[in-house]
């Protein structure tokens, strides 16, 4: 290959390079408005150390941005699913017993509503026993595991004051040491 050819292709290198470094501070400058709306983007340097790191961090807050999007998005879903479920069973209720949730005593409702408020605590797909008892037992294990946890921190908590006693008494006969040599010799 001839030298112009070279020369070409490392200017060819540069201009990519070159673009692709404005294409960043284009993204990074658009991600800087989004995040600073109104106020006025503090200066910072532009060197390509910066606009690594900034291009860096409006990538990652972006992708953030899509997965909070998606888990806001999945609430909404799940959230319709939940009124869809409660029209349901309202419907049943009113068709097979002729009973609505505005016709409960308030002992009724009470209990419907703790009943409600466990199953958003324990995260069930809905009321129904079959969702409670394996989020029960689970959070049983889970508080199993820390019983267990807790007793094996009580053992190491005991054998470092066992340890601790112990030091404290072996310091204060190394400090009395040199009294009761200094003492036996003024017997001698």
């Amino acid at each position: 290959m001839s030298s112009i050819t070279l020369q070409a292709e490392a200017m060819d290198g540069q201009e990519e390079e070159q673009k692709e470094e404005e294409e960043k501070a284009k993204k990074i400058a658009s991600w800087l408005k989004k995040i600073f709306g109104d106020q006025p983007i503090p200066k910072y340097e532009m060197n390509p150390r910066t606009t690594d790191i900034l291009y860096h961090l409006s990538e990652c807050n972006t992708a953030r941005d899509r997965d909070v999007s998606l888990v806001v998005e999945d609430l909404k879903q799940k959230a319709r699913e939940y009124e869809s479920e409660a029209k349901y069973i309202q419907d049943l209720l009113m068709e097979s017993v002729n009973l609505s949730f505005t016709s409960l005593s308030s002992i009724g409702s009470s209990h419907l509503n703790a009943l409600v408020d466990s199953a958003l605590v324990l995260e069930t797909n809905d009321t129904s026993l079959a969702s409670f008892i394996p989020a029960v037992n689970s959070l049983a294990a889970d508080l199993f595991r820390t019983k267990a946890r807790n007793e094996e921190m009580e053992v190491e908590l005991s054998k470092l004051g066992k340890n601790l006693t112990a030091n404290l008494i072996l310091e204060k006969c190394l400090r009395e040491i040199p009294w009761m040599l200094s003492s036996q010799r003024r017997w001698t």
